[in-house]
């Protein structure tokens, strides 16, 4: 898995670079950074609560044509849901206020139009590297935190996303996003204890941004 971490994070950056030398005035490179409210959809998974983390990464723009543009991106994304106390009846079996943390590299490759200036729609495939799992028992109180080891996961080490997004960008390069993300595929691996539960990521995502 952190190969292939190292491998998409150093794509991105030769894609970019190479771009930017045939045209480096047109190439834009930047950081964005926000808010992530995420949880798990499917009919295992009515009762859960979203949980609030928040998105950190690089993004690049390299535009096709005057209104069109690719818009690779490589950021760290925190994911997962909430379980709480009331809600009983869930898939874990549990009446303990839980909060399953799944923490991922995520590498959208988004088509980019602008509607009017600075003002755009973005739409693409999003690849995902799970780089952490764990889940605390009553966060926040003595209920404990407990890593699961990837050798113990029922988690799969990749997820396939579609992400759909608007944005609006200043004059001074800041920029304004906020991005949907639909899990294509369920997360759970196959052969396992989860084997038939049908859990997707869902992702809500808002931020800021500044591009160079």
């Amino acid at each position: 898995m952190k190969k292939l971490i190292v491998f998409t994070g150093a794509f991105l950056f030769a894609l970019t670079s190479v771009s930017a030398q045939s045209d480096s005035k047109t190439i834009q490179l930047g950081a964005k950074g926000g808010v992530n409210f995420s949880k798990l959809t499917g009919d295992d998974f009515d009762d859960v609560d979203s949980r609030t983390s928040f998105n950190a990464g690089l993004i690049a723009e390299i535009p096709l044509s005057e209104r069109i543009s690719f818009q690779p991106e490589v950021f760290y994304s925190g994911q997962g849901f909430d379980i709480l106390e009331r809600d009983q009846d869930n898939v874990f079996d549990t009446d303990q206020n839980v909060e399953y943390q799944l923490d991922y590299i995520q590498v959208p490759l988004l088509l980019k139009v602008y509607l009017v200036k600075g003002l755009s729609v973005e739409a693409g495939p999003q690849f995902g590297f799970k780089i952490h799992e764990e889940f605390d028992l009553e966060p926040n109180s003595d209920g404990g935190d407990f890593e699961i080891d990837e050798d113990d996961s029922y988690v799969k080490d990749f997820d396939t996303s579609l992400a759909l997004g608007t944005s609006y960008k200043f004059d001074s390069g800041f920029f304004l996003s906020a991005r949907y993300t639909m899990g294509l595929t369920s997360i759970f691996e196959d052969d396992t204890l989860f084997e038939n539960v049908d859990g997707k990521n869902e992702v809500w995502q808002f931020g800021v941004g500044f591009m160079f």
